[in-house]
């Protein structure tokens, strides 16, 4: 399934619904979720608890616990919540379980762009779409006379005068926290300039001039940037934006709903979103484009499966897209897009769009290698063609390792 077609259907289909219910139905099957910790999942997980008989595990370092939490038998949790960055783990294991004979039973109400299907079965149900789209303080911006930046290098050059003006501590947020966050954002700026992970023997790819570059920008970032910049992740970028210390970043559109918080944020209708930058003028975005969605274990009983879907598909409906419409956005019946979704239907439908995010067994491991190698050209310990030729030497042991290189 194609992320642009997938993200423009459920971001431009927009149905009349009521207002949030009770769960259609009570459930008596002890059950467990496991899911990332960001406002949708806030929403979807407080629908399932309606039905009663469930613990929901809101955690964001849930992609480092799920493998091995599914691998139990009988499995730790019943539902999870995973990305097309996250689920290949699941599916190389062989931990979660085709949901074709469930959506026939139970899923009555999801749409054809819901079902993420894998060698032919339904392997997931997407519930939102995710990018990384530049969201910036549209006050700040009209204050100082300026455009929204397309390219990075614009983003550079609006950062300095946002700077010289003095009207946030720091110009520009990033997900750059050593580990996954630093890979992905490198990834999105790889990608940007060209670059492709592997040669077509399958070897590392990233000790180039597409590698170089992305990380010659990224570290430019820095210079307008919170120092802690090797711990920011999502949530440290959303508080930024939320308590008026930064004026922009390249951050989750699942994080825009926290913006217009009024219980947390002090930017309330303040904050915009406008497609991610390009890293080469003419390029697709510098981002990646992603699906969440709910699995179900494997090892887990036929009637823990059944009552488990049924709860999911609870949290998937029109009466919690209308109560919770800015929390993402849904590929739920009944979604109407907002201010803050503008960006990141303007990142999918850019001429040329970006990728979706490989769901492969080596992006995985390149992720891994990048996460845990990149860090010290951050820290001044290696240039970047050294720490690039680690992270090839670290995915090459990884790929012999797994089988997936000779």
């Amino acid at each position: 399934m194609k992320l642009k077609t997938l993200l423009l259907a459920g971001a431009l289909s927009a149905v009349a619904s009521t207002a949030m219910a009770d769960c259609a139905f009570e459930n008596t099957v002890p059950l467990r979720s496991l899911t990332a910790g960001f406002e949708a999942w806030n929403a979807v997980t407080a629908a399932w608890q309606e039905c009663g008989n469930i613990e929901p595990e809101l955690n964001q370092e849930f992609r480092t616990v799920q493998p091995q939490a599914f691998a139990a038998n009988p499995s730790l949790y019943q539902i999870g919540g995973v990305s097309n960055g996250t689920v290949t783990p699941l599916l190389n294991q062989g931990t979660i379980r085709p949901l074709d004979d469930l959506v026939e039973m139970y899923g009555q109400n999801l749409s054809p762009n819901q079902l993420i299907r894998i060698n032919g079965q339904v392997m997931a149900v997407a519930m939102m779409v995710n990018t990384q789209h530049l969201m910036y303080r549209s006050d700040i911006f009209a204050d100082l006379g300026l455009d929204v930046p397309t390219t990075w290098d614009e983003v550079l050059d609006a950062a300095a005068v946002i700077q010289d003006a003095g009207v946030v501590d720091y110009p520009l947020g990033a997900t750059m926290a050593s580990g996954w966050n630093l890979a992905e954002d490198f990834i999105n700026m790889f990608l940007g300039y060209g670059g492709a992970f592997l040669n077509d023997d399958g070897t590392p790819n990233v000790n180039s001039e597409a590698g170089v570059n992305a990380l010659t920008m990224m570290m430019a970032m820095t210079d307008y940037m919170d120092p802690e910049y090797l711990v920011s992740d999502s949530t440290y970028v959303q508080q930024q934006f939320q308590q008026g210390r930064i004026a922009m970043a390249n951050l989750w559109a699942s994080r825009g709903s926290a913006m217009d918080d009024e219980g947390e944020s002090q930017v309330v209708g303040l904050v915009d979103a406008a497609a991610a930058p390009m890293a080469v003028a003419g390029a697709a975005p510098a981002t990646t484009l992603w699906w969440d969605g709910i699995v179900i274990a494997a090892n887990i009983t036929d009637d823990e499966a059944a009552a488990a879907f049924r709860v999911a598909m609870e949290g998937l409906d029109s009466d919690m897209v209308e109560a919770n419409n800015d929390a993402a956005i849904w590929l739920v019946e009944g979604y109407q897009p907002g201010r803050l979704a503008q960006g990141a239907i303007a990142t999918a439908s850019a001429q040329p769009a970006p990728p979706a995010y490989p769901s492969t067994s080596q992006m995985g491991l390149m992720h891994t290698a990048l996460g845990n190698e990149l860090p010290a050209f951050f820290t001044g310990s290696a240039t970047a063609e050294e720490a690039l030729a680690a992270v090839e030497a670290a995915y090459t042991t990884a790929a012999q390792e797994a089988g997936v290189l000779e």
